[in-house]
């Protein structure tokens, strides 16, 4: 059968109709999907369309903040508030797939790509899903990803993060051969809250290091409680590939990936560009 687009008015009735259709596919920014379509990988199906103004806002409250999945990466960029996460915002594609790209989409793309994603988890976001015409619920970034593409996942309706106090202790770095633009090598992100002059509660998080974007643990184990000094980076380079799973793909092998892995950790840590 062709592709067939239907449109739903509520989020509730594109969950209904995804969960009616396990063929089915949200078609929200369109920046993979519609690759897919035109390249003719995706030949037939039923994509659905949401035009449920919700599934477009931005929420803030205090530090807390509410991404709509249909968020774009141009509207993050547009938000000083959001400042935290410009970053990873900004290593999404050129203006015209930022325009397009958006939060949801961006939790479901396949390594390289997903370096929002990266920011998102390393910040302990919580993914709102809505299955059949329930409510939303909240899962885990971590736990979410673990369980990516499972026919029951059901319909992403927002992230929900809370921001640093300081902008300046979320870090993150893309490294692409083709820059500002190309396809990533890794990505890593890394908050840093520091009480003392020493990290409290490191939350470090990398992308194209497997399947699907993970946390640092070991690392974030090295940084807890330390200054963030020549001793403490040292450490930390030590253990940065623990746990990694990269592939070998177009871009870089899986041993390249490795190996400079830690150089890029090193100098996000200590501040250099």
């Amino acid at each position: 059968m062709p592709i067939e687009i239907r449109t739903a008015s509520t989020a509730s009735e594109a969950a209904g109709l995804l969960a009616g259709d396990r063929q089915a596919r949200l078609l929200s920014g369109g920046t993979l999907l519609m690759r897919d379509l035109n390249e003719g990988r995706l030949t037939d199906g039923v994509l659905v369309r949401l035009t449920d103004p919700a599934y477009r806002q931005i929420g803030v409250s205090g530090s807390r903040v509410e991404l709509g999945a249909g968020v774009t990466m141009a509207m993050i960029l547009k938000r000083r508030e959001l400042a935290c996460l410009h970053g990873a915002a900004r290593a999404i594609g050129g203006p015209a797939v930022r325009n397009m790209a958006t939060v949801g989409g961006n939790l479901f793309a396949e390594t390289p790509y997903g370096d929002f994603t990266v920011a998102l988890l390393a910040l302990d976001a919580q993914v709102m899903v809505l299955q059949g015409y329930g409510a939303p619920r909240a899962v885990g970034l971590e736990e979410f990803l673990a369980g990516r593409g499972r026919a029951s996942s059901g319909l992403v309706t927002a992230v929900q993060v809370t921001l640093p106090q300081n902008p300046l202790d979320l870090r993150f770095r893309k490294v692409s051969r083709v820059r500002p633009k190309g396809i990533a090598v890794l990505s890593i992100a890394a908050l840093l809250p520091t009480s003392g002059g020493r990290v409290t509660g490191a939350r470090v998080a990398y992308g194209a290091m497997a399947p699907t974007p993970i946390r640092a643990k070991a690392v974030e184990r090295a940084l807890d409680g330390k200054a963030l000094d020549a001793a403490t980076i040292a450490a930390v380079r030590a253990v940065a590939t623990e746990g990694t799973r990269p592939a070998t793909d177009a871009v870089a092998s899986d041993w390249y990936r490795r190996e400079v892995l830690p150089v890029h950790l090193a100098r996000l840590l200590s501040g250099q560009e």
